[in-house]
């Protein structure tokens, strides 16, 4: 085994497309991060492949801040104690749907229940054409492609060397931030195909480059596009930016977790 760098922080996302918050520790199970992109909103008008209202049409969405309800039982399953010590490791039970409960704070200040309908004519508010939306909740996490996404902070910085402009790391709506041994950005490409070990227990198979859209071209504070972000990531590295990766052993993460190549 080789150490490769440590996890510089840890992040979920409650609601597909809305604001994300650090973590001082994270449960990575099978389907991703507890909590994770837990709410989505479906939208009629969007194309069948991708059914959810997101900011790539929505900028605004990305002002929406998440907060669960009862925060001390949405950070890791009711039983995962007792599920750990269960040779050779149970998979532990997802929460009661009232454990995870969501109200959401507005650009306005204003808290809402995720259900409230109220909320649903904001978020559709100045969208062209018939947008019907429907919230959909799921004990698995509403992520477009993998359970996990990685990037470390030496891509985020060579790709602010090349655009020559300040980018926020939470750009890129990732799980783990990592901080990596190597200089060079985009290191963590070479780890496709490759094991890791994060934490004292976790493990994940990194399967794939992470394919990027307009998300990471807006603000997350204020929703402002700036396409010269894709557009670099695009021309200069095949629009990837980041990996997806496969749980293969849950565990519990935290800031500053080593992180090792297992082969």
């Amino acid at each position: 085994m080789t150490t490769i760098g440590t996890v510089e922080s840890l992040w979920r996302y409650p609601v597909k497309s809305m604001s994300g918050e650090a973590m001082p520790e994270v449960f990575m199970g099978f389907s991703g991060v507890y909590g994770d992109r837990c709410f989505a909103f479906r939208n009629s008008s969007a194309r069948k492949g991708f059914p959810y209202l997101s900011a790539t049409v929505q900028q605004q969405m990305l002002l929406y801040r998440p907060q669960f309800r009862h925060a001390e039982r949405a950070t890791k399953p009711p039983n995962l104690a007792e599920a750990m010590n269960i040779p050779p490791g149970v998979t532990p039970a997802n929460a009661e749907p009232d454990d995870l409960l969501i109200d959401v704070v507005t650009p306005s200040g204003a808290v809402l229940a995720i259900d409230d309908p109220a909320l649903q004519e904001m978020l559709v508010d100045g969208l062209r054409g018939e947008n019907h939306l429907t919230l959909v909740r799921s004990d698995r996490a509403l992520t477009d492609c993998r359970p996990v996404s990685l990037i470390s902070l030496q891509t985020i910085r060579q790709l602010e060397a090349e655009i020559a402009i300040p980018i926020d790391k939470r750009r890129f709506r990732a799980n783990i931030y990592l901080n990596l041994d190597s200089d060079t950005g985009f290191a963590e490409d070479n780890f496709v195909g490759r094991k890791l070990r994060i934490g004292s227990s976790a493990a994940v198979m990194i399967l794939e480059r992470d394919p990027r859209c307009k998300m990471i071209s807006l603000d997350p504070d204020t929703g402002e596009h700036k396409p010269e972000v894709l557009r670099k990531v695009a021309e200069g590295h095949g629009a990837n930016a980041g990996v997806y990766c496969a749980v293969l052993v849950e565990g519990i993460l935290t800031p500053g977790d080593s992180i090792e190549l297992l082969d």
